[in-house]
């Protein structure tokens, strides 16, 4: 898709663009087919109906073909009818959570369905509450899922919400993202679908059939809740028709923004760890106290936030390389820093960004658990490259669980430890770890 798409202000109750006048750029689309190499699908939507529309033919697809399915909706699509005089939202809201039952049913039988009752026209503000969610269900085996969300531009604030959700939850945990759209269909125009990363999906005759039978499933949103005004249908025919196509539409490009969160965190906390309590200093105090060596040529800080341990460590290294992902980290450490010889502070995002060099020691503190579990296998491979044949490696993280990230403080260092490096200072408490590990053989 291109960058400049924008959404213009559009009503599912007013005229659309014709499901006819997409024939031919649908038609002319790549085709592809169920991502191979993985075991779990789980398609997440906005609101009940969503997985269907967008993504049915794929559900019954992999069900199909033996993967795991589980869809997850963010709200119970309880505000679809405002005005209704016979079904209240909370009624509303009982009576979508079953549909998106039924229609699962119909299209994977067996595929694990949740709703989160997030509130319905307002995802947007607890997007972070659905990363979490999100990562903690596909956890630390993002290799083997594919998760398949709506569009990040798909004009409806909830979609875009959901999809931006998706899109952070791929990055942190590998998967690999597919994106529906749903409303683009009504709104946009055939020149609005294009680019190398939009493809489409060929659905067998069964799926064609399981698709028609879970849309009608959700018989709130095709059929009228009532005769009464306020209870009219909200997806009808002409809607309906983008969905009926033997084919489904989906964005390929992965998560294709980074994830900002530790920079924001930043930019709203200019002291977000507290550096200055008693834990942080004894910790750094324990950090240091650790090192083998009173002196070291050359170091490699990886994640240095607000700059406090790099202070510490500057004492101990002639020169000294603190690097971070967050604009905002370093210009609070370039701050923090200023006037200090030999010590230098540049923004790299670790660890496709990786400073070049060789060093005899190199910090990892509290910062591999941001990473993806490849962003860590790679920065255990880069760490090691990087260390000089008598070098150390200092390892201090958290032993908790961060909300939002698949990897906790001591998988980090088994990764490392995993490499056989040797292990020459070796602590534990119950909130942190510390290692210090020479270079592997």
């Amino acid at each position: 898709m291109t960058d400049e798409v924008t959404a213009p202000q559009f009503r599912h109750d007013r005229p659309g663009t014709p499901a006819a006048d997409w024939s031919s750029t649908v038609g002319s689309l790549p085709t592809t087919a169920l991502p191979q190499g993985r075991s779990r699908l789980v398609v997440v939507g906005a609101h009940p109906d969503d997985e269907t529309l967008g993504a049915g033919g794929l559900v019954h697809t992999a069900a199909s073909a033996g993967l795991r399915v589980e869809v997850v909706t963010a709200t119970a699509g309880e505000g679809s009818h405002p005005s209704s005089p016979t079904h209240p939202p909370g009624r509303l809201a009982e009576v979508r959570r079953a549909e998106l039952r039924r229609a699962t049913s119909l299209l994977a039988p067996g595929a694990e369905v949740a709703c989160l009752d997030l509130p319905d026209g307002d995802v947007a503000a607890h997007e972070e509450e659905l990363v979490a969610v999100l990562v903690e269900m596909i956890g630390t085996d993002g290799a083997d899922v594919v998760l398949c969300a709506p569009w990040r531009r798909d004009g409806h604030p909830d979609h875009e919400a959901v999809g931006r959700a998706a899109a952070t939850a791929a990055h942190r945990t590998d998967a690999q993202l597919l994106e529906y759209p749903v409303w683009l269909w009504h709104w946009g125009r055939p020149d609005d679908l294009s680019g190398s990363d939009v493809v489409r999906l060929p659905l067998a005759p069964a799926a064609v059939a399981a698709k028609r039978a879970a849309v009608a499933a959700h018989a709130s949103q095709v059929r009228p809740l009532s005769s009464a005004p306020g209870d009219e249908v909200l997806l009808g025919p002409d809607l309906l028709a983008h969905f009926g196509r033997e084919v489904e539409v989906f964005v390929t490009g992965g998560p294709g923004t980074e994830d900002d969160t530790l920079d924001r965190v930043h930019r709203e906390r200019p002291d977000p760890w507290d550096v200055g309590s008693f834990y942080e200093r004894r910790k750094r105090a324990l950090t240091l106290a650790a090192l083998p060596r009173e002196h070291y040529a050359s170091a490699l800080e990886v994640g240095c936030s607000v700059g406090e341990l790099a202070v510490d460590l500057a004492t101990r290294c002639d020169r000294l390389l603190a690097v971070d992902s967050s604009p905002a980290a370093v210009d609070l450490a370039r701050g923090r820093t200023a006037g200090i010889e030999g010590l230098e502070v540049r923004r790299a995002r670790v660890p496709d960004e990786w400073p070049e060099g060789r060093h005899d020691l190199v910090s990892v503190s509290e910062v591999g658990y941001f990473l993806s579990p490849h962003g860590l296998a790679e920065l255990v491979r880069l760490c090691r490259d990087s260390l000089t044949d008598d070098g150390h490696l200092l390892l201090c993280h958290w032993r908790h669980q961060p909300v939002g990230w698949p990897l906790a403080g001591p998988a980090v260092h088994d990764a490392f430890l995993a490499t056989g490096a040797p292990v020459l200072v070796e602590h534990h408490e119950p909130d942190f770890l510390l290692h210090v590990l020479g270079r592997p053989s």
